[in-house]
């Protein structure tokens, strides 16, 4: 399974449902991982809101414990070609979250998220917590 940048930040801001649902997944042997579209997301989010050097560090030793898939060749085209998609349908979400789509497309893996938009991508798994 693929978590969302929003799920990473529910569990960094020690919001109970995230932290129930990433114990639930570890506790039943779920293999999860974030994309580097996620890692970029959460690197900009941190640093224009001038985020501590604790919550850096709290971030840093979360992704550290994570699977890392990133956005190569392949997942580039497959979110392209899921962006075009949704832009022609006026149904646009935003490009990184076609990255994510493009990754977890690529990799056969859900989408563990918040966000109700994934739901627009032909042939995506979406996990909604």
């Amino acid at each position: 399974m693929i978590i969302d940048t929003n799920f990473v930040i529910d569990v960094l801001n020690g919001r109970e449902f995230a932290i129930s649902k990433l114990k639930s997944m570890t506790d039943r042997g779920v293999n999860h991982a974030i994309t580097t579209p996620t890692i970029f997301e959460l690197w900009s989010g941190i640093t224009a809101m001038k985020k501590s050097e604790d919550d850096k560090k709290r971030m840093v030793a979360l992704l550290q414990e994570q699977i890392i898939y990133p956005f190569d060749k392949e997942s580039a085209e497959t979110a392209g070609k899921i962006h075009g998609e949704l832009v022609t349908k006026g149904l646009m979400i935003e490009p990184v979250d076609s990255m994510i789509a493009g990754i977890a497309k690529i990799r056969n893996r859900r989408v563990l998220t918040r966000d109700e938009h994934f739901r627009r991508i032909a042939g995506l798994e979406v996990e909604h917590y």
